[in-house]
Order: structure tokens, then sequence, then C-alpha cells
């Protein structure tokens, strides 16, 4: 098996996004982003993972006022105005009641969303600063649950591509107002024994 280059611009162009146009995402894509979610890797297949996804726009409103956007970036840049907004949240959810919280299983769920959304030009933005407590009561998520993260889904509306690293870790906006996300270069992440 070769090197598949378009793989690799797939990764590319799957970056961070945080603004979107208002167009809802088609029930093709939902039922690829929801299948994605179950078909994650689970150790001993418990399956601990469980979503509550949030696509009536009321809702998702709601929602968007209990997630910070765009540390780096001041708030004009980096927060979606109300034309902006994602189109649809999905929570993570770990049930604990299946066994123990697994970070790890958390992120194989929420990349294969995120790529199958994207198979489909469907963007995203995984959201750790969150104001769990008032997530957990809005989205009824019983008390035995964690909240892991939240997932921001829409089609956005700008570009983000990784750029050379310049010294600097932040990401920023260029003068389009697309987002570029510096990567340190492969030879100072990766040694070989």
């Amino acid at each position: 098996m070769g090197f598949d280059n378009d793989l690799i611009r797939f990764l590319e162009t799957k970056r961070t996004y945080r603004k979107f146009k208002q167009d809802p995402i088609p029930g093709d894509a939902l039922r690829a982003i929801l299948t994605a979610g179950q078909l994650y890797s689970s150790g001993g297949n418990r399956q601990g993972i469980k979503y509550v996804v949030v696509n009536k726009p009321e809702d998702v409103m709601v929602v968007n006022n209990f997630v910070k956007w765009a540390a780096y970036l001041p708030p004009e840049q980096g927060t979606p105005g109300p034309s902006e907004i994602p189109v649809m949240f999905i929570a993570v959810v770990q049930d604990t009641s299946v066994g123990p919280a697994s970070d790890t299983e958390a992120g194989l769920a929420i990349g294969n969303m995120q790529f199958a959304a994207w198979a489909c030009g469907v963007g995203s933005c995984i959201m750790g600063a969150i104001d769990r407590p008032k997530l957990m009561s809005y989205l009824k998520i019983p008390e035995d649950m964690l909240l892991h993260s939240m997932i921001a889904f829409g089609y956005p509306l700008k570009e983000a591509r990784p750029v050379e690293f310049n010294g600097d870790l932040k990401y920023y906006l260029d003068d389009g107002g697309n987002t570029c996300v510096p990567k340190r270069p492969i030879d100072e992440i990766y040694r070989f024994l």
C-alpha cells in the first residue's frame, strides 16, 4: 500500500473552524456523523461514550452561550457573531455506569465524527472550555454521567490551514480572515530509535 496524498490533503484541510454558514446539515451528512460516533474503538467494547445532539436553532443559540471560543484570538475575531454560530452541537458524554471514563475513547469518538463531518464538507470545533454545570442542566445529562466536551458543527465561512512553525504556536487570522495554524516540523516531534 502506497502513500496517499489525497488523505494528507484531507487532513491538512480538516482543521478547527469557528465561524459557520447558517446552512442546515442535511440528513445524509448527519447520519454519517452519528454513525462515525457509534463506530469508535472501545476498550472491552464497553461503548461508554454517549451523545446529546443539539440541532434546533433555539437550542443551539442557548448552548452557544455556554461555550468559549478561540482563546488565542481577540473575541471580535474568534467568537462567532449571531449569523456565524454553528448549526449543531454534539455533547460528548462519558457513561461511567459501563466503565471508567476514558479520555482516549472520547478522543477516538470525536475524531471519527470530525472525519465523517469533514468528508461531507462540514467543519467542526472541539470545545473543552465550557460551562459544564449549565450544559449538564440544559441538556438533561444525568449526574452519574460526565460531560467530556462539546463539538460545534457547520459549514465553514472561512478556510483554515496549517502553516510553518515560526517559534510561536498561537494560531492567527491572515488578512482574509482565514485561520493559520502553526505546526511544529516533523523532525521536531518524531524521534526514531
